[in-house]
């Protein structure tokens, strides 16, 4: 096993994964650069999703292993065995990497400034005072400045994304992971979000996102990662694998979707 340290870089490697004897993941590797943007393709049940939470072991595996900037994700190596580590050890390094996913899942009973607040304070990054300031500065990047006060119930599907968006953004991660984040969202409210994460874009940070917005896919992202029935079938820039993709599934789900 050879791990290489740098910042925001993601080693998958051989990467397993069965649900009640179906492999969802089939020996999967990728290596994604420090600030690079990747979006993973596919249809319905092709694994997408159960790789991007494996990212930051919110899935476990059932062979291989992921490494943020040469740290098992999840695990610790002794000899040649890999050993999971225990539950606080695991969420400390889980936050290194940021997950915005479909449904928001922000605090209902809290507001917008308060949910961002929530996690930076909880785990003694920053005080009060100082969590406060960075929530505020986080809300006006997502355009949502005047909703610090605003419980999730009164912001709209986009603005509530965009809320979960700052909310990841405050543990100031190493990697954001977007898990299909318009997927929720009424048609008209999806440009807002997706104008947030274009701009995050270009920051320097690793983003890897689940997304089946063809478009947008080709417009932000370094590569492009094409998987099915847990396999990566297709990897490259977007103009190769969107313009001129090489394998025979790759051209049959595109013809379906764009």
């Amino acid at each position: 096993m050879t791990l290489t340290a740098t910042h925001g870089l993601i080693e998958i490697r051989n990467v397993h994964k069965s649900y009640n004897g179906v492999e969802v993941l089939n020996d999967v590797s990728l290596t994604i650069e420090p600030g690079e943007v990747v979006t993973i393709l596919g249809p319905s049940g092709s694994g997408k999703s159960t790789l991007l939470r494996a990212i930051n072991h919110l899935e476990t595996v059932d062979r291989g292993w992921v490494a943020l900037d040469g740290t098992l994700i999840g695990y610790e190596q002794r000899g040649d065995k890999l050993y999971e580590l225990k539950e606080k050890e695991i969420l400390k390094r889980r936050t290194q990497v940021g997950v915005v996913f479909q449904n928001f899942n922000l605090f209902p009973h809290l507001t917008a400034l308060q949910n961002i607040i929530e996690a930076p304070v909880a785990l003694k990054r920053l005080s009060k005072s100082d969590a406060r300031e960075l929530a505020i500065g986080l809300l006006e990047r997502v355009g949502l400045g005047d909703k610090a006060d605003s419980y999730p119930r009164q912001l709209s599907g986009g603005q509530q994304q965009r809320v979960a968006i700052a909310r990841a953004l405050a543990l100031q991660p190493k990697v954001l992971l977007f898990d299909e984040p318009t997927s929720a969202l009424d048609p008209e409210l999806v440009g807002e979000v997706l104008d947030v994460i274009r701009d995050l874009s270009k920051l320097g940070t690793t983003l890897v996102i689940v997304t089946h917005e063809i478009g947008f896919a080709r417009e932000v992202s370094d590569r492009v990662v094409f998987i099915d029935r847990g396999v990566v079938l297709e990897t490259g820039t977007p103009a190769e694998v969107l313009g001129a993709p090489q394998h025979p599934r790759t051209r049959e789900f595109l013809a379906t979707v764009l």
